[in-house]
């Protein structure tokens, strides 16, 4: 019996703890995701998105009860070369009509140390749907000193396998193993 009741009070808790799930949205002006792959060996290649939006449901007190989700058009994406983001967008790699979007919601976090976790979610790339992790880090949270409000920020890794997204192409000449960093600041949203 005393198990059934303190099983009772952990599940109580726990729907208080998640109820305490504050909403920020991500601060498209501060927010960035830098790929990088390695180019026949020669060089390390660079790409980003920036100006997405997103939202976090940040718990601070039980960070496992937290949640992200991030939405942007793959058509975002910076390379630094017009032909390079022609070349991507071409049905070589993307294909990318004008609506699709890259897409990221988290399904699980772990917690494994007092600012760092890793978030497990659903990334969709590409119109293919595959789980990945994000080691993730949580550089501060508190008022912002400009916006006088709350303000949180985030850091982020993960390797994506580009040609599990059917974007293999010229691999392995053209690394398929994409490192992606991911630096996020988000405001939390009033009312």
């Amino acid at each position: 019996m005393k198990s059934l009741i303190l099983a009772a009070g952990l599940m109580a808790a726990a729907t208080v703890a998640s109820a305490d799930a504050e909403k920020y949205a991500l601060d498209p002006s501060h927010s960035q995701i830098v790929f990088t792959y390695n180019h026949l060996g020669y060089s390390t290649t660079y790409g980003m998105f920036s100006g997405f939006s997103g939202d976090i449901m940040f718990d601070q007190e039980n960070p496992a009860e937290s949640s992200v989700s991030v939405a942007f058009p793959v058509k975002t994406m910076l390379t630094g070369w017009e032909q390079r983001f022609g070349h991507f967008m071409s049905p070589d790699f993307f294909g990318a009509a004008d609506d699709e979007m890259v897409s990221f919601a988290s399904t699980s976090i772990e917690v494994t140390g007092e600012n760092t976790a890793l978030i497990t979610g659903d990334l969709t790339l590409n119109e293919v749907t595959k789980s990945v992790v994000l080691n993730a880090t949580l550089n501060q949270a508190g008022d912002h000193p400009m916006e006088g409000k709350a303000w949180a920020g985030f850091d982020a890794t993960t390797t994506l396998v580009r040609s599990e997204y059917n974007l293999g192409m010229f691999a392995p000449f053209v690394g398929d193993e994409v490192s992606v960093n991911i630096s996020v600041e988000a405001m939390k949203v009033d009312g």
